[in-house]
């Protein structure tokens, strides 16, 4: 058969046939629907239902959302316009959302200085870049997102610049004693006199130095008091705070609840269990109320950080027992990989260990965030501005007394704006740091 050709044997064929589209069946949008909405006879139905529904509940309110109402500047002026266009469904009274939409983002924070949270926001997303995008942006930006925290608040808090310059001294002690005291004392024990020291400093000097430097160099922008914070601006203040810092805090709860070290692992099932056993809402009449009992007479505790604190403790708790998942779902044989390689205990974990936990961990971390970001809005019971609190003063106001729908819907879109992209996010690392074809 080796002289076998298509002279000899008619079915041989020499030529390849060209390639030709796939069925129009199979792919594209009627590919798709034909998969996902009308795989049988059972999915056919609800799906014909669910299209009708759909329908019927499209043409009850889009009616009623395109209200042209948008120039409005009172619930009363909404009634003549809708009534003058003898609406069936009546319709929106947006006027409010064009009146008020500065006030739900910024709060009572002066007009003038918009611009200053704005910029912190636009530097947020550049701080972000090197976290989220990594392949994307330059190494070296990494050190402007170390910065970014305290560039964020002289920004938003305003006074003089060297506050922050003095409060990143802190975090340089720090690193200055692990540096020089580890050659002679044990890691641990130089990371806990270098965060003693680097407390000292914030506490006893840091306000003297800043204080005879700005006597010295008056450099700065106006100072903004917290209580006119507000809007989404203080849920977003609130919420990246949080969310930043629960995730390291965290992953320290969740190593130190699995440690060998029975004290260590006591202080750090007593604080989750005990923080996941109490309201949210406790925590922030302790920071609003109580904490100030316990301070120093005449103690200045800013009201949002002691905000942030109990809400960054809260979701630290829950993130520790997400990471402990993560944990608990690595095959034994990736620790004593770690242990093969002659790593030690920080090494394994930085290297081996937590690159994968937090892999498996994703969709409960971002949960987890998700639900602090949303979390923020309970700061209305301890009369702080939020959305939700700023919707009730407009709600107070004369001229809007009875708009309820349009408030709530536009506080609701901005919520799952923000909400909704983390969780595409979430999706899109999951895809990027997918290994199991490798």
């Amino acid at each position: 058969m080796s002289d076998t050709h298509a002279e000899t044997v008619s079915y041989v064929r020499e030529t390849m046939l060209p390639q030709q589209e796939p069925p129009a069946s199979t792919v594209g949008p009627v590919g798709w629907a034909k998969t996902n909405l009308f795989s049988g006879w059972f999915n056919t139905v609800l799906s014909v239902l669910s299209g009708i529904f759909i329908l019927w509940l499209a043409y009850r309110l889009l009616p009623w959302i395109i209200s042209p109402t948008w120039q409005a500047t009172s619930l009363n002026e909404c009634r003549e316009i809708i009534g003058a266009l003898n609406k069936p469904h009546g319709g929106a009274c947006w006027g409010v959302i064009s009146e008020r939409w500065k006030q739900l983002m910024f709060g009572f924070y002066p007009p003038e200085h918009y611009w200053r949270p704005v910029l912190s926001l636009i530097l947020l997303l550049v701080a972000l870049g090197p976290l989220l995008f990594r392949h994307l942006v330059p190494a070296k930006v990494i050190y402007f997102s170390m910065l970014y925290p305290f560039i964020a608040a002289w920004l938003l808090w305003g006074g003089t610049i060297w506050n922050p310059i003095v409060a990143i001294l802190g975090f340089v002690i720090i690193a200055l004693s692990l540096k020089f005291l580890t050659s002679v004392l044990n890691p641990a024990l130089a990371l806990i006199i270098g965060v003693l020291l680097a407390v000292i400093w914030w506490v006893a000097l840091a306000g003297p130095v800043a204080g005879g430097l700005s006597a010295v160099l008056p450099i700065g922008i106006e100072a903004i008091a917290s209580r006119q914070f507000g809007g989404f601006m203080l849920s977003i203040t609130i919420g990246v705070t949080a969310i930043l810092c629960s995730l390291p805090i965290g992953i320290l709860l969740a190593l130190g609840r699995q440690s060998d070290l029975l004290l260590v692992k006591a202080m750090c099932v007593g604080f989750i269990e005990f923080i996941r056993g109490v309201p949210l809402i406790t925590l922030l009449f302790v920071a609003s109320v109580l904490l100030n009992i316990f301070l120093p007479p005449g103690t200045n505790f800013d009201i949002i950080l002691r905000v942030i604190i109990m809400v960054t403790l809260f979701a630290s708790a829950y993130m520790a027992e997400v990471v402990r998942g993560g944990l608990a779902a690595l095959p034994k044989g990736q620790y004593e990989g770690a242990d093969s390689l002659g790593l030690d205990y920080w090494q394994s974990q930085r290297l081996i260990i937590m690159p994968q936990a937090l892999k498996i961990s994703i969709p409960g971390i971002v949960s987890t965030f998700i639900g602090v970001f949303k979390d923020t809005t309970l700061v209305s019971i301890i009369s702080m501005f939020d959305p939700i609190g700023l919707s009730n003063a407009i709600r107070a106001d004369t001229a809007w007394n009875g708009v309820y729908w349009e408030l709530f819907i536009f506080i609701g879109l901005v919520f799952f704006i923000f909400c909704f992209s983390m969780s595409r996010y979430s999706m899109y690392l999951e895809r990027r740091l997918q290994t199991g074809h490798r």
